[in-house]
């Protein structure tokens, strides 16, 4: 569903990404974990073709991206940003109801289907209560969730997430994430995240993407590879990896001792 393809991207005269190919089939979620400025939301802006100045190619339903007008590209990929961008004086019903954009008219007419998903994605992402408040009056993980909220209503068959998890409490967290999983499964939809918590990768993810300083370092399962020798060597911090003992998932528990006798 989502081919990228030696995707390479440049800030000034930095190289940012470097020839970094994955692809995430449908129903599938692949997470991009990696140390701070190692590129994920660099990556995350590049495969939604956001990012101008970009070699390689994204291809998504076997449509290169590059080829695709702005409101072509907004009907096959959905992005969920790391920083806010949704308008503070808007009701979180008329933020949500944007996702619809793509799919109106030239005179901007929604119709009776456009309410239907908008409020459809009000209700799967806890929102609805919020319908009539005014974005700029919400705390950041409800704003967070609001992002989830549009990004469903645009109804994709691709999901790129950059952080969907930030502001969010423990419980948010999980339920986020949990539907984020289930969409995934019913809807076949092709999921593309980036995660700082590493075992929130091992839990949810289907395939792990170790960036590093632009390149991809390993990518397979969870188990293959969130091991103590590839976190150590990235992160350069020793760290214990265990199964899980609810769920045999991988476990990282940093060590935090070596730190506290320096």
């Amino acid at each position: 569903m989502l081919e990228i393809k030696d995707l390479s991207a440049h800030y000034g005269n930095r190289l940012v990404l470097e020839q970094v190919s994955l692809e995430v089939k449908p129903g599938e979620i692949v997470v991009v974990i990696g140390p701070n400025g190692a590129g994920k939301s660099t990556l995350i802006r590049a495969a939604s073709g956001a990012l101008p100045g970009c070699s390689g190619s994204v291809r998504v339903a076997g449509e290169e991206l590059s080829q695709l007008s702005t409101m072509q590209r907004a009907r096959y990929l959905a992005v969920v940003p790391q920083a806010r961008s949704l308008p503070a004086t808007f009701t979180t019903y008329q933020s949500v109801l944007l996702g619809r954009t793509p799919y109106l008219g030239w005179l901007g007419q929604t119709q009776p289907k456009d309410h239907q998903i908008t409020r459809r994605a009000l209700e799967r992402t806890e929102t609805s209560e919020l319908s009539e408040r005014l974005v700029g009056e919400l705390s950041g993980g409800e704003q967070q969730r609001v992002l989830l909220a549009r990004a469903l209503a645009q109804d994709t068959p691709v999901l790129l997430l950059d952080e969907p998890t930030t502001h969010l409490d423990l419980q948010h967290q999980s339920s986020l994430l949990n539907l984020v999983r289930s969409l995934a499964s019913e809807k076949k939809l092709a999921v593309l995240m980036v995660l700082h918590d590493l075992n929130l990768a091992s839990l949810y993810a289907d395939r792990v993407a170790l960036l590093v300083a632009g390149r991809i370092k390993a990518i397979g399962s969870p188990q293959e590879v969130l091991t103590e020798a590839n976190l150590s060597t990235v992160y350069h911090l020793p760290v214990h990896v265990v199964p899980h003992p609810d769920y045999g998932s991988p476990l990282v528990l940093p060590d935090g001792r070596m730190g506290a006798d320096a």
